[in-house]
């Protein structure tokens, strides 16, 4: 009873597991949001398969953000080149070096891009620093420097830099000046610049969010590998983290909204990276929860089978008993039979031996 228990248990875990296998990329989007108690399984599949399901993930936030701040930039550029052509002052560009004609660094809020900070002429990594915090504080904005450009978008972790002679160089651009820029912009030339821009925000966020979102499921991982200790539970610390990566499937898709919602409304939640982590800590902790249930279901089915075993075995040692008990009794019958017949037969033959002499006269 309990082998045949044990073989259909294993051949539904067979079942299971080549149903996993064949999994698609959006197949596991699902499962891994609304069947969690699936996680013990999806785990099984290695490391290297959920690392794969989650840059793919991070792949589709890398070009929503991407996309975005392409556009920004566009926009940016429109807008940037009609204040360049009548109230900017003049620059010029050669060898990697960028030169504002201003003595005094250049400071613009807009609303829609942010604060814009030029200073051509620092070298001070203090000034630098100044900048940087003002734009940060302010949420969005850019520095341009007179050997780079840095940007900052909500929608970033930290601040993506562009260095003048590495972008230009790559399109066999070593000098222009402002009215050249104009020119370029007007007639269209920018628009292969794109495609580069977009390339370089691209690696750029991919790598980013991928090393971050690795680093949530580290630490989950942890808060789950000790949650299973506290349970008594024993499970590797690398299935752990697999699971957790599963795990940040809702938090990563909830990021991907929360940057379409943030691009199209400039809405903004202030805690959105700790509502990230408790989402994603709660459905390891959920799976983790099922899997000891679980595991107590299972072990209660064992013990039940192990009660029947021994109520069975009982029986049969009764059983036993009572056939050998109803065996003796036979033997013991047969036995007193055949006394019994020898009793008899040894007393006829004394009746014999004891008659008189005269009596066979």
């Amino acid at each position: 009873m309990a082998s045949e228990d044990k073989k259909n248990t294993i051949e539904e875990k067979k079942e299971e597991y080549k149903e996993l296998k064949g999994l698609g990329f959006f197949k596991k989007v699902k499962y891994s949001i609304f069947n969690i108690e699936k996680y013990p399984e999806l785990a099984t599949e290695g490391i290297g398969k959920a690392l794969t399901y989650i840059a793919k993930l991070v792949v589709i936030l890398a070009v929503v953000l991407s996309v975005w701040t392409l556009y920004q930039t566009y926009q940016m550029i429109d807008e940037g080149t009609n204040y360049l052509e009548n109230e900017f002052p003049d620059f010029s560009y050669s060898d990697g070096t960028l030169t504002v004609d201003s003595q005094e660094a250049l400071i613009f809020d807009n609303e829609q891009f942010g604060k814009i900070i030029v200073d051509t002429n620092t070298d001070s990594e203090e000034n630098i620093n100044q900048y940087l915090n003002q734009i940060n504080k302010y949420g969005i904005g850019a520095l341009v420097l007179k050997n780079r450009v840095v940007l900052k978008n909500i929608t970033m972790i930290g601040e993506v830099s562009y260095n003048y002679q590495e972008s230009f160089n790559s399109v066999n651009l070593t000098e222009f000046n402002k009215q050249d820029v104009v020119n370029y912009v007007q007639n269209g030339g920018i628009n292969s610049l794109y495609f580069s821009v977009f390339i370089s925000l691209f690696i750029y966020s991919f790598s980013m969010y991928f090393i971050n979102t690795l680093w949530y499921a580290m630490i989950i991982g942890i808060v789950g590998y000790f949650t299973m200790w506290i349970l008594k539970m024993k499970m590797r610390y690398v299935a752990v983290f697999n699971m957790a990566v599963y795990a940040l499937t809702l938090s990563t898709i909830l990021n991907i909204l929360y940057l379409i919602v943030n691009i199209i409304f400039n809405f903004t939640i202030e805690y959105f990276s700790i509502m990230y982590v408790t989402v994603a800590t709660i459905y390891l902790l959920a799976a983790i929860f099922i899997l000891k249930t679980d595991l107590m279901k299972k072990q209660a089915e064992v013990m039940k089978i192990v009660e029947a075993q021994q109520i069975v075995k009982k029986e049969l040692e009764e059983q036993e008993k009572e056939k050998k008990e109803e065996e003796e009794k036979k033997e013991r019958q047969k036995k007193d039979k055949k006394d019994e017949k020898e009793e008899k037969k040894n007393s006829k033959g004394s009746v014999k031996h004891d008659e008189p002499e005269g009596s066979n006269a």
